[in-house]
């Protein structure tokens, strides 16, 4: 008569390594997957950040497109260039609307795994206007 360990049978003896073996790349990955998704959304608010910085700048009476990328530079260099990897900024002011686009990729801890940003800030152009005739001053 052969005897088994006391409370466990003896076909399922090594089982408790094989599920930590296949449950940890697992749970690796599902945390490196959360934390990529974390540093996405940090890109993200950089970018928002950065266009509404160039918007702010490029909108104003004598404002131009230059200064708006500068100052979405200036801001994008301000925190640093591990956040957003391959900033791409484009500013555009006609006389009634200004529109700043930051893109770029979020920095990646997966390998191949590279997720885009992109915010874009619209507002209307700053400029004198006269009253119209017959209105008060």
């Amino acid at each position: 008569m052969r005897h088994t360990r006391k409370g466990g049978r003896r076909g399922e003896a090594g089982s408790a390594s094989a599920e930590l073996v296949v449950a940890t790349p697992l749970l690796l990955l599902l945390v490196l997957g959360v934390i990529q998704f974390a540093l996405w959304q940090h890109a993200s608010h950089v970018a928002q950040s950065a266009a509404q910085q160039g918007l702010a700048a490029g909108r104003v009476q004598g404002g131009t497109e230059a200064s708006a990328t500068a100052q979405a530079t200036a801001l994008l260099d301000q925190t640093g260039s591990g956040v957003l990897v391959h900033p791409s900024i484009t500013a555009t002011r006609d006389a009634l609307t200004t529109t700043v686009v930051v893109s770029g990729q979020a920095e990646g801890i997966i390998p191949f795994l590279s997720l885009p940003v992109r915010s874009t800030a619209a507002g209307p152009t700053e400029r004198w206007t006269t009253p119209a005739t017959g209105q008060g001053p």
